[in-house]
């Protein structure tokens, strides 16, 4: 059987109870010990007043000087007689009359009649009164004494009367009980309030000890910045009482954003309202900075939040290869049915010994890719760009759209960062593809030039279309109207592209195609580095507006993985 362990107990329930009961205790002991301080020294000057006044009456008798000069200090002499007809109405404890040598004519005890008082008599023998708590042969009391005036005002005695001290003090411990079950009454009604607090405390910290809170509130810090999802901690008037890391990094925030709201700390959008439980729903996607978010928000009990995110960038990105890799595998497949024909044809020919039209026919089959590669590489210097335009060209093709370079592309090759324009660019063709799909006439126009250091992009497309009233919320996070895709959700690429054109400074908007369809236009500033020299710029144009072989395997290279150079998330 355990033996129970005496000694400071652990829960915190327990302690705070205990700490309670210790302060209300305290404070009640200290509010009576105030209390009785003041009152003895109050009824020590009642006291003393009252044998004041006793005296005062008792000098103001006109028959006392008379009998001082007429008679003798004896046992019945009528100076006594009078003294203890005064105690006895009175209650003092002694009356005592002396003359002016300080010789008693009165006393209560008979054989002190005769002999000098016990304490110093001059204070009142020179005409004055005084009040004191003095020792005598009757004990402790509380005295006054005054001057015995005759009728001509002379000083010929003095009157002393005492109350006995314990008197006072029996009336002051009278008042203890009474005081002591006023407090004791005060210090149950503190008790039970701290008990009533100790409880609701222990419901709150579900009757932990203080080292288990301790132990929890270390193991929060150490699991809240080691995991590698993001977590916000918000209160029921929306500020950020809590964020880890990951959280920081995510939404780049800062640690002083902490007790800020939501709509101060982060830019208006989709995002902040994700957060801020203006949009609900499960695995919500948001965007912030280039980083694509999965985020869930959960409610807590004290009206704040708590909110989770995760960092789908990585994995949209290998979606979004994914998507590509596919769709290279439809192309490679058709491409193989089309080469295949193409190579029956040219045996066919071979073997009816027709080789000129052989030769015509296999010119023109190359002549039609080589034309399109070399109209890019003419008007586009970017070699990832130009990459990225031929690789869409033949994707296109495969998919029974025409795509198109306008002939007000000019784009030289002094991009800052060109993977941002290649991301723009990749998200607005595959948009427009999608747009089209299914179309016997589906074409693509697309448009990039250079003003200055400003890079405009435009795809346009003879697809259906985006309605006026929705063209502000086409470009938010999770809008979109096609089928998620096997690997996660859509309404991402778009989103990406207005926030990489604002990073800039810049803009993406969307319109209506001459003719039917939707034009998308999208303004990068400062896009471009200053341009060069122009002995410089004359050898950048000569470099790259060779065609014909030269030129041919550089785009060639780059268009191999044509959707690898997108870095684009739909």
């Amino acid at each position: 059987m355990a033996r129970p362990r005496l000694g400071w107990p652990r829960r915190v329930f327990s302690q705070v109870l205990m700490v309670q009961l210790a302060i209300a205790a305290g404070v009640t002991a200290l509010a009576t010990g105030l209390f009785l301080a003041p009152l003895s020294a109050e009824l020590d000057d009642q006291a003393m007043r009252r044998a004041l006044a006793i005296a005062q009456t008792t000098a103001a008798e006109p028959r006392l000087d008379d009998a001082l000069e007429a008679s003798h200090p004896t046992r019945h002499g009528p100076v006594q007689d009078e003294a203890e007809r005064i105690r006895s109405a009175t209650g003092a404890e002694y009356v005592v009359i002396m003359d002016e040598r300080g010789v008693r004519w009165s006393h209560t005890d008979p054989d002190e009649i005769g002999h000098h008082v016990s304490t110093d008599p001059s204070v009142a023998l020179s005409g004055r009164e005084i009040m004191q708590i003095d020792d005598g042969t009757l004990g402790r009391s509380a005295r006054g004494k005054v001057p015995l005036r005759d009728e001509n005002g002379q000083v010929v005695g003095a009157v002393s009367v005492g109350i006995a001290y314990e008197s006072v003090q029996e009336r002051l411990l009278s008042t203890v009980p009474e005081l002591l079950a006023y407090a004791g009454g005060a210090l149950a009604v503190g008790a039970l309030a701290a008990y009533l607090v100790s409880r609701r405390l222990q419901r709150r910290t579900h009757d932990l000890a203080f080292s288990d809170i301790s132990a929890l509130l270390t193991e929060r810090e150490a699991m809240l910045h080691g995991i590698r999802e993001g977590f916000l901690a918000l209160d029921k008037h929306g500020r950020i009482r809590l964020m880890n890391d990951e959280a920081q990094r995510l939404l780049d925030l800062r640690a002083e954003d902490t007790g800020r709201s939501l709509d101060a700390a982060l830019p208006q959008g989709r995002t902040t309202d994700v957060l801020a439980g203006r949009v609900s729903g499960a695995d919500l996607l948001a965007v912030s900075g280039q980083r694509v978010l999965v985020a869930n928000r959960m409610p807590t009990d004290d009206g704040g939040a708590v909110v989770t995110l995760r960092d789908r960038t990585e994995l949209e990105r290998l979606g979004r290869e994914l998507d590509g890799t596919r769709g290279l595998i439809d192309a490679l497949r058709a491409q193989d049915h089309e080469h295949a024909n193409r190579l029956h044809t040219l045996l066919g020919l071979l073997e009816l010994g027709l080789y000129e039209e052989a030769v015509e026919f296999v010119t023109q089959a190359v002549g039609v890719h080589r034309a399109t590669a070399e109209q890019v590489t003419e008007r586009v210097h970017d070699p990832l760009l130009a990459a990225l335009l031929v690789g869409k060209a033949t994707v296109a093709t495969e998919r029974g759209a025409s795509l198109s370079i306008s002939s007000g592309t000019r784009l030289p090759d002094r991009l800052i960062d060109p993977p941002s324009l290649v991301t723009v660019l990749g998200n607005l063709v595959d948009n427009a593809l999608d747009a089209t799909a299914g179309r016997r006439d589906a074409q693509l126009e697309v448009e990039v030039r250079a003003e200055g250091r400003t890079a405009v992009v435009r795809v346009s497309d003879n697809g259906p279309g985006v309605p006026e009233e929705r063209r502000a919320e086409i470009f938010t996070e999770g809008w979109t109207t096609k089928d998620p895709p096997a690997h996660g959700q859509r309404g991402i690429g778009l989103a990406l592209v207005r926030r990489l054109a604002e990073r800039y400074g810049g803009s993406a908007e969307v319109g209506d195609r001459p003719g039917g369809g939707a034009m998308f236009t999208v303004t990068v500033p400062d896009a471009l580095t200053e341009e060069l020299s122009d002995s410089h710029s004359a050898s950048g144009r000569d470099t790259h507006s060779q065609t014909g072989p030269n030129a041919q395997p550089r785009v060639a290279e780059g268009a191999r993985r044509p959707d690898d150079a997108t870095g684009a998330v739909r």
